[in-house]
């Protein structure tokens, strides 16, 4: 690697070569430059055009929601494919920042062959640990639905093979993020030498890629699966397709954990280690080349920040959606109504989604950017993507008006869709205040961060008790708002009227309530596909600004990279915010699903978890314990990885004096050699505890019950387990997400020449700060967001084997 920033890249001499624009990296076709692409709305049209003609002439209930649905992925694949190619054609920079871009990639990809190999390792065995589960279930006695008629080896066999295909889904999304990010930013470097409004708009393109990709992979495999399991004759009724379906929020969730975990320890430890050996011990500037971490530091941006915040978004919309569907199903059933409409209800949002957030993504254009440089000067950045994202709100918002009308107009029920609908904007609104919530608390245009920023002069303990106190204080109002969200969106469903005049009023309001939670996340969630692109804006814009520093561009690229770099810690910081928020609201309505499956394999009601049972608090008490054992082993990780990138780094400065005069170049690909090895060998542990605790703790409940005739037992002990880890998650991930990106951005603001700048014993104090803040922000804070949706689908997935009370055999 490192010979290859040596050369000169002379076998890509040029970009254009007789009028056409060739794309090496990644092996696309030629595109002519003068070509134009096909025009996104036209495409947009004609999708619309087929999903209506295929609604009306589809005769199956089922068959118009499914043509619906496939309608728009479409759409969302031929989007991405524009984008793809709109990215293509850009040029791919001089030989100087390809010889940076280059490695950037190949240890990227480098990375994630090992890291998918390693994940392989581990879910080929779990997928046989899960169809040999449904073996060792009690035989159902009074079940209901899925649970009593299908056989166990028909869902063992269900389960397995959808807990692979979640995992292939969600690591396929992941590799397409990174190859089109790892080429996307030496794009973005190049159109800064032109304009800051050219590379913004390609940054944000790269980062819209995957987010399209990403949710269209999502809805894919749920509708075929769904399409697959009932055409198959597997269960006759709709209702009870959900309940099979578990195994691919379980898949996906599993993949998510060791990504985010494994590239979160990945990029912090090489950004650790570089800014304490570069910056602190060296003095030498951000991404100079003269740093040995440097390259292992711009691949952390992709394999950590791009392709883990891809897998978290792609397992917190695969869970919601599933669990969504088996409360509709629940709901369908109790009030007497026709399950197709409520259950395809998440899978209609979500594709709605698709197209609201490309009409968003089209918003963001160059000429849009150079007005409001006029008027917003160094704003602009964050001003366009917010317009955007408004744009996306409003035809989401439109659309899921609709889809409440046309999916949720019960019969016996006039006021549901409008009490269905206002459970969405009850997620609407908590979307909105999270990300607001977060931006007050790690922008440094807020007076928390400037808190911090002023504590620096006085020292390093300082900055640290100032940053800590402003993180225990960012927790109370996304707290607050998802705690108010929960209960409005509750007692809106309740009230809704379905299932009023059914057989048995209580339990189809109970229903409602639960569904009309899973509606408010479906709303929080209905913008996903755009913060997703803001978030994936952040690291390409990063590696932008280090392929610009590390190849000695003009001072005008570096000032526009450092722009758009600016407003991608903001983006960052704000979608961490919406991230920990829709996994809060999602954790309750997969706790509302975990209860009935419990109902449906036992064969009685589970509605009520008495936490003053022994065994019951216990087992909450073992979920807040592993919450905190494992934020402690991820930030450990970190501190252990990084030690040996600062130890090598000290070894090539010590061994070639040359590196810091500048005359030879250190060893790059050893350091990313080194941070591989160590993230790949230190996110086992941590996520075999998340998998393996709640089965330990399960096990253990189904034996007393079985000893003291509690058949449920078990049952009750996961829920105490899930809702007090669930919790704990929730609080210590909003601290860990805001405490980080608060020091991160008072370190900022001191370098922008507060409190003396650069250099200063402030700036020394902040860096401190913003050193220890990486592993929280980066690493254990949003790890979090996957282990506590983990937890629900893993409990989902093996729940039968914790109910006790074997009666008798049955295959």
């Amino acid at each position: 690697m490192s010979s290859s920033l040596r050369r000169s890249a002379s076998t890509r001499d040029a970009d254009v070569e007789g009028g056409a624009v060739y794309d090496d990296d990644i092996d696309w076709t030629k595109v002519k430059r003068t070509q134009k692409g096909k025009a996104p709305p036209l495409t947009l049209l004609g999708a619309g055009v087929c999903a209506a003609w295929l609604c009306l002439t589809t005769t199956r209930t089922v068959g118009r929601y499914e043509a619906f649905v496939a309608c728009c992925v479409a759409y969302g694949a031929l989007f991405s494919t524009y984008l793809r190619k709109w990215i293509a054609k850009r040029s791919g920079g001089d030989s100087a920042m390809r010889a940076i871009s280059q490695p950037i990639a190949d240890g990227a990809a480098g990375f994630l062959r090992v890291q998918y190999a390693a994940i392989f390792r581990l879910a080929a065995p779990l997928a046989l640990l899960i169809g040999l589960s449904y073996k060792l279930r009690p035989p159902p006695r009074g079940a209901a639905g899925a649970a009593q008629a299908v056989s166990r080896t028909t869902l063992g066999c269900v389960a397995s093979c959808c807990f692979l295909v979640g995992a292939g889904c969600s690591a396929l999304s992941g590799y397409a993020a990174m190859r089109v990010a790892s080429h996307a930013n030496v794009r973005v470097a190049d159109a800064a030498k032109r304009s800051a409004a050219d590379a913004l708009v390609v940054c944000f393109r790269g980062g819209a890629f995957s987010a399209v990709l990403n949710l269209t992979l999502c809805i894919v495999g749920v509708l075929v699966l769904f399409g697959v399991i009932h055409m198959a004759g597997v269960v006759d009724d709709a209702a009870d397709v959900p309940l099979l379906l578990v195994g691919y929020g379980f898949g996906a969730s599993f993949v998510a954990l060791f990504m985010q975990l494994g590239g979160g320890i990945y990029t912090k430890a090489a950004d650790v280690g570089a800014d304490l050996v570069g910056k602190v011990e060296q003095a030498i500037p951000e991404d100079d080349p003269r740093n040995p971490a440097v390259v292992a530091d711009l691949v952390g941006d992709m394999v950590g920040d791009c392709v883990g915040s891809s897998a978290d978004v792609f397992e917190s919309v695969g869970a919601e959606i599933i669990g969504a569907m088996i409360l509709g199903g629940r709901l369908a059933r109790d009030a007497g109504a026709d399950p197709a409409p409520v259950v395809f209800f998440p899978l209609v949002v979500h594709s709605i989604d698709v197209v609201a957030s490309s009409l968003g993504v089209l918003a963001v254009s160059k000429e849009r950017v150079v007005a409001l440089e006029r008027r917003e000067g160094e704003y602009a950045p964050m001003v366009v993507l917010q317009q955007g994202y408004l744009v996306t709100l409003a035809v989401a918002l439109a659309g899921f008006g609709l889809a409440c009308f046309w999916l949720l107009d019960v019969e016996g029920a006039p006021a549901a869709w409008r009490h269905f609908l206002g459970c969405g904007l009850c997620g609407f609104g908590t979307a909105f205040v999270c990300m607001r919530a977060s931006r007050y608390y790690t922008d440094y245009a807020f007076e928390p961060v400037r808190r911090i920023a002023e504590s620096a002069t006085t020292g390093h303990a300082t900055t640290i008790i100032t940053g800590l106190a402003v993180g225990l204080e960012s927790v109370v109002a996304p707290v607050l708002t998802v705690g108010v969200a929960v209960v409005a969106s509750y007692h809106l469903g309740r009230t809704s009227g379905v299932g009023a005049t059914s057989g048995d009023p209580a339990a189809a309001a109970r229903a409602a309530g639960l569904f009309g939670t899973a509606v408010a996340t479906m709303g929080m969630l209905a913008s996903a596909v755009y913060v997703l692109a803001m978030n994936n804006f952040g690291p390409i814009a990063d590696n932008a600004g280090g392929i610009a520093e590390m190849s000695r561009q003009q001072a005008h690229v570096r000032d526009a990279t450092d722009a758009l770099d600016a407003a991608g810690n903001v983006t960052k910081a704000a979608t961490k915010g919406y991230s920990i928020g829709s996994a809060a609201l999602a954790c309750f309505l997969l706790f509302g699903a975990f209860m009935d499956e419990f109902s449906q394999f036992a064969g009685r009601p589970f509605e009520v978890v008495d936490v003053a049972t022994p065994e019951v608090l216990v087992g909450g008490l073992f979920g807040v314990g592993m919450v905190f054992a494992f934020a402690g082993m991820a930030i450990a990780a970190v501190g252990r990885a990084a030690q040996r990138v600062v130890l090598i780094c000290r070894e090539a400065f010590k061994s070639d004096p040359g590196i810091l005069a500048g005359t030879s170049l250190p060893n790059y690909e050893r350091v990313v050699s080194v941070v591989t090895q160590a993230a790949l060998s230190e996110m086992v542990a941590p996520g075999v505890l998340c998998v393996g605790a709640p089965v330990a703790v399960g096990f253990a409940g189904r034996f007393v019950g079985e000893l003291t005739g509690r058949p449920l037992l078990g049952a009750e002990v996961l829920a105490g387990y899930l809702v007090f880890g669930t919790v704990s998650g929730i609080l210590m991930a909003l601290f860990l997400d805001n405490v980080g990106g608060a020091w991160d951005n008072a370190k900022k603001y001191v370098e922008l020449g507060h409190y003396g700048g650069k250099g200063s014993e402030a700036h020394k104090a902040a860096v401190t700060g913003d050193t220890v803040g990486d592993p929280l922000k980066d690493t254990a804070g949003p790890s979090l967001h996957v282990v506590i949706k983990l937890l629900s689908t893993t409990i989902l997935v093996l729940g039968p084997l914790f109910v006790g009370g074997r009666t008798g055999a049955s295959v």
